[in-house]
């Protein structure tokens, strides 16, 4: 994107200088949505318009970031079909990274990705995709085959068996992330159902943080009851091009949040934003001028929230 790339580089130039943000920040767990398959696989899923893949031999890409938790229950997983989803599962499993929302079959799609925090608890990974993101039929993973951990509505009857689940396993100082690709990829209304969703999970489903994703840039960010809830986090690198129309989005413009939670108590304590665009398929700190631009639109949308940005060297999140 915006320019040539030059080679050869090292598997870790796409995250340019976001590695070094990553590293100052020492996060306890590096949590994305990977939204391709990686797989050599040619049975593309058939009537699916745009299909994804990435080819096995470059996930040091991945391992270059060191990224911990890759959240798979998305509407381009299962592009290469079913033995490309199993291909994606056991390379990342191999290459060292952890993995939820989608399995061999629907009692596995739906465990948590768990990360041990040496004497501090865990952060627990819960993953799902809803069908308002593009999802296909026939990607719910069942008993008898592979998919991923779709919500089939947002009912009382989803809240109370989430929370089941997490119940099983969330143990005093575990943080509980429930990480969701919902809605449609570009606008910045948060649909009704979303919201109260979003908070019936946190009243009754004993979940911290609600990681939403789908939207192609970001959108307003939520605090209730003290705990975070990301609607819609953006993309942070892809390598697409040639999506026209869209441009008073801004979705050249990535973000990296680095939240703060209380463990024993799941409550957010601050919220760090870094803003950083894509250039020549390489992430690079946004200009000023962009950083302006992201702290407007954050503080527009997120009045509804009763939340704001301030900028300071970076963004923060005031609620």
């Amino acid at each position: 994107m915006s320019g040539l790339i030059p080679k050869p580089v090292d598997f870790g130039y796409i995250w340019g200088n976001s590695l070094a943000e990553i590293a100052a920040q020492a996060p306890d767990a590096r949590i994305i949505n990977l939204e391709t398959s990686i797989t050599t696989s040619d049975d593309y899923w058939v009537g699916k318009g745009i299909n994804y893949r990435m080819n096995p031999r470059n996930v040091p890409c991945l391992q270059a970031a060191r990224i911990d938790v890759c959240c798979l229950a998305n509407n381009h997983v299962l592009d290469w079909g079913y033995g490309g989803l199993m291909e994606t599962i056991t390379t990342l499993k191999m290459a060292g990274m952890k993995t939820s929302g989608a399995g061999r079959n629907e009692e596995e799609a739906r465990l948590p990705a768990i990360q041990d925090l040496p004497g501090r608890g865990r952060v627990l990974v819960f993953a799902f995709g809803d069908e308002s993101s593009g999802v296909m039929p026939g990607w719910s993973a069942s008993e008898s085959h592979p998919g991923i951990a779709e919500l089939q509505d947002f009912c009382a009857e989803t809240v109370n068996a989430i929370g089941k689940e997490i119940r099983k396993v969330k143990q005093s100082g575990d943080i509980a992330v429930v990480s969701i690709h919902w809605g449609g990829n570009w606008g910045y209304r948060v649909p009704e159902e979303h919201i109260r969703f979003a908070r019936h999970l946190i009243d009754e489903a004993n979940v911290d943080i609600l990681h939403g994703h789908s939207s192609h840039h970001a959108i307003g960010i939520a605090v209730y009851r003290g705990k975070l809830i990301l609607y819609g986090c953006g993309d942070l690198i892809n390598d697409y091009e040639g999506i026209g129309g869209y441009k008073e989005f801004r979705s050249d413009l990535g973000i990296l949040y680095f939240p703060a939670i209380d463990s024993l108590t799941g409550r957010l304590t601050g919220l760090r934003l870094v803003v950083m665009t894509c250039k020549r398929f390489r992430l690079e700190r946004a200009a000023r001028k962009d950083v302006c631009w992201i702290e407007g639109m954050l503080n527009r949308e997120g009045r509804i929230f009763g939340t704001a940005v301030k900028l300071e060297e970076d963004l923060s999140l005031v609620w």
